[in-house]
């Protein structure tokens, strides 16, 4: 399972706001929702949240072998 909890810490280490993101950066709502609900991005979406925070891919996604 692909999981988004470390881009939350990331962003919060940050001081990066989910305001900031969608209004300064313009990444969409329906994004960050996904996003919370660890649903199915592009990896387009991932190199743009890497390349905005200023970090790597591991500060956003966590991969967790299914049971």
């Amino acid at each position: 399972m692909i999981t988004f909890d470390p881009l939350w810490e990331t962003l919060k280490k940050r001081g990066i706001s989910q305001y900031e993101l969608i209004h300064k950066h313009h990444v969409s709502t329906g994004t960050l929702d996904s996003l919370r609900k660890n649903k199915s991005v592009t990896l387009n979406t991932i190199n743009d949240l890497c390349r905005i925070i200023g970090c790597d891919i591991q500060d956003i996604v966590r991969f967790l072998p299914d049971k």
